[in-house]
């Protein structure tokens, strides 16, 4: 069943600069071939839920198993018969604003 996930895979008590083991976390999932986009705060994947899942444990284990202490947030839509929501949501929303998709300006 088609899953679309947002989720968030970080070290705890490795110092400041998180950059590093986010990289090597983002490099896991974008090699697993499903689609995905990756934000400042998420990681955003999709595709069967079992595809998925085994995605997030592969990314969250890259750092596990060096030691690392990994925190994992995790938000699942699970939608039958739907697919490509990732781009869908946001062109719905974005047709409802009149095709304005503008970012927010700084404050």
């Amino acid at each position: 069943m088609n899953t679309l996930i947002a989720v968030a895979i970080a070290p705890c008590g490795v110092g400041d600069e998180l950059a590093p083991q986010v990289a090597e976390v983002v490099k896991v999932i974008r090699a697993s071939g499903l689609p995905n986009r990756t934000s400042s705060m998420f990681t955003e994947i999709e595709g069967e839920w079992d595809d998925v899942m085994k995605v997030v444990k592969d990314a969250a284990f890259v750092l596990a198993e060096k030691g690392i202490r990994t925190e994992v947030v995790l938000k699942a839509d699970i939608r039958p018969g739907f697919t490509n929501m990732m781009q869908e949501k946001v062109a719905k929303v974005s047709a409802i604003l009149g095709g304005n998709n503008v970012r927010q300006k700084e404050l």
